[in-house]
């Protein structure tokens, strides 16, 4: 029988449930069966916690089994008269909510293993320690058929874990990436070639591509102008291997061929548009990532020429931009107030232009919350299909009265999960 995959939102969901079931009965926290995420290496399992735990304004300890001896456990004997009283780490909460993660745990000594067991499932160390009724218990561990280390589970110990399987899903680490204001270039890149996202084929004793290691290409790139381009490309192979870094760095030099994307929304320069399709795709995201950049008096300049420019893609490329430019002002990850995300809203679907936006593509967009966009622009006739998408995808209805707020912001807040 096939295992039922999750994503990483389907599996934040369902700890999001454990916690506020945890909390609004806290009598049942021997009851509700401590999740083991499965996964492969880099897919995003701590990185989900972690993530969570800072969205709900709650604790998060993370513990690395592997590093870990019986006696963090079981504690330090200290003589105390005439018995023993047993010392324990300061690292167990003595109060609050959070959430603990076990990492590591299909890999590490079977005598680590036995030692956490009685934490995990009975919530206790002996008599001298039990686990506040705030605290969720995770545990996490890599499969042996993804070539990791990974010890067999007794029957009677998997039967007490709710198991979720977890899949690398290239939408979700799109819409996260964007949020978190990742180098556009890696985000374009995956967006056309998604085949090199997750890949465990190639040699994975050295750099492979992962949804981990594709953010440290992100941040290298970023922040390492100063790298000569030999250097650079070291770091991309070390971190995602050689096939998909060279695909990676070609793809990143016909990206750099493009227009400066400052200078074409603050309208410096006059638009031309690129007949390459992997040049679309750069252009697409780079233009969303630098759309909210600048300073507070250029907004309405630089949503003015968004929208111009988005008016003359084909509607994939179109609404692919514009789902990331409103994943800033609708993602529950973004620290902004309510205030800041409405006038975020303002400029972008009170602008002039938007209208004609919409009149051109508002119906892809709105089908985008059934089937998210990705562009099949994969041909060097580029310009002929851009032109004939806009006659055929167009509507004289589609988003005509988007500039209700309240319709507006119901329809396009479950884009969230697509980009």
């Amino acid at each position: 029988m096939n295992e039922i995959n999750a994503t990483i939102n389907q599996a934040t969901q369902i700890l999001k449930y454990q916690l506020n079931l945890l909390w609004g009965q806290p009598a049942l926290a021997k009851e509700i069966g401590p999740c083991l995420l499965w996964g492969s290496p880099g897919i995003g399992k701590s990185s989900l916690i972690k993530d969570l735990c800072n969205e709900m304004g709650i604790g998060f300890i993370d513990i690395r089994l592997s590093q870990k001896e019986p006696v963090d456990f079981s504690g330090i004997p200290v003589p105390d008269g005439n018995q023993v009283r047993w010392l324990l780490s300061s690292e167990w909460p003595r109060e609050g909510k959070g959430i603990i993660l076990f990492d590591e745990l299909s890999s590490c000594d079977r005598s680590i293993q036995t030692a956490a067991y009685e934490f995990i499932l009975d919530r206790k160390l002996g008599q001298e320690y039990h686990l506040p009724d705030g605290w969720l218990i995770v545990g996490a561990g890599n499969k042996a058929s993804d070539k990791a280390v990974s010890l067999p589970m007794s029957s009677a110990l998997a039967n007490r874990f709710c198991h979720i399987e977890l899949q690398a899903d290239l939408n979700q680490w799109v819409h996260w990436a964007v949020n978190r204001r990742l180098n556009p270039d890696v985000i374009a890149f995956l967006k056309y070639k998604p085949e090199c996202f997750f890949n465990m084929n190639g040699n994975v004793e050295r750099g492979w591509p992962s949804p981990r290691s594709w953010e440290r290409v992100a941040i290298a790139v970023e922040h390492g102008k100063e790298l000569s381009s030999d250097a650079l490309a070291i770091i991309v192979h070390g971190l995602v291997g050689i096939g998909a870094g060279t695909e990676f760095l070609a793809f990143r030099k016909n990206a750099a061929e493009l227009q400066d994307m400052n200078a074409l929304l603050l309208g410096e320069i006059a638009f031309v548009l690129p007949t390459r399709a992997d040049q679309l795709y750069a252009l697409s995201t780079g233009l969303a990532y630098h759309v909210w950049k600048g300073k507070h008096e250029e907004q309405e300049i630089r949503m003015t020429n968004f929208l111009k420019i988005g008016i003359q893609l084909s509607s994939d490329f179109a609404v692919m931009s514009i789902t990331n430019v409103i994943a800033k002002f609708t993602s529950a990850n973004e620290k902004l107030t309510d205030a800041v995300k409405a006038g975020m809203g303002a400029v972008l679907f009170g602008n002039s232009l938007f209208p004609h936006w919409s009149e051109k593509h508002g119906d892809v967009l709105t089908q985008h919350q059934i089937n998210p966009v990705v562009p099949t622009n994969r041909d060097n006739n580029v310009s002929a299909r851009s032109s004939q998408s806009g006659r055929s995808t167009g509507s004289s209805g589609g988003l005509r009265n988007a500039l209700h707020k309240k319709r507006t912001l119901a329809a396009l807040d479950s884009t969230e999960g697509g980009a």
